[in-house]
């Protein structure tokens, strides 16, 4: 697999390796053993499946805290999302900024999505399925969310929406200070 880092501090494009021959390729879409050595957590204890009707589907932009803060493994097994991680780390170099990266079943290419960043994604076609790997386990009472649209951190959607869960429309405007909670909660746990 090659990992390459993106501008967001701990977050990781990852390519699986094909090795290909007159019936297709074959690629690792996961190695626990090459995660932990690029420093990676490796720990995996859920995997889910998200199926999306409609292009222009947006889901996001969801985080939980610690003790249940996740690191997610993100790939697109069938159709085209565009998927967005924010940094919400108030320690961090790059707090509050935001990447998004196109992840289709063609590409194959997955995103490493660390503790402390919230994620969503916009769907590109119809039909598009979203498989995530996930270090934790969903606990609601530690869930929260980024408001899809807020101006202070202005996500760039390549769509309009068509679709969005009331939940994810609901959430507040950003305020930097709210995430010293999550700043509070990590050095607890250290």
């Amino acid at each position: 697999m090659n990992f390459r880092e993106t501008k967001l501090k701990d977050a990781y494009l990852i390519e699986p390796e094909r090795i290909e021959d007159d019936r297709g390729f074959f690629a690792r879409a996961w190695c626990q053993q090459e995660f932990a050595e690029h420093g990676l957590n490796s720990k995996l204890v859920q995997c889910n499946l998200s199926f999306n009707h409609k292009a222009g589907t947006l889901r996001g932009m969801h985080y939980q805290l610690p003790p249940f803060a996740e690191t997610k493994l993100v790939r697109c097994t069938q159709g085209a999302i565009f998927d967005v991680i924010i940094d919400v780390r108030p320690t961090s170099a790059t707090f509050l900024q935001w990447i998004g990266v196109e992840l289709t079943q063609e590409n194959r290419l997955m995103l490493y999505v660390p503790q402390g960043f919230a994620h969503g994604f916009q769907t590109l076609v119809d039909g598009s399925e979203v498989f995530y790997q996930m270090s934790e386990v969903y606990a609601p009472g530690y869930a929260r969310g980024l408001r899809w649209n807020d101006p202070a951190i202005a996500i760039r959607w390549p769509q309009t929406i068509s679709v969005m869960a009331t939940r994810d429309q609901q959430y507040a405007d950003c305020k930097p200070d709210e995430f010293d909670l999550f700043l509070d909660n990590i050095v607890a746990q250290q």
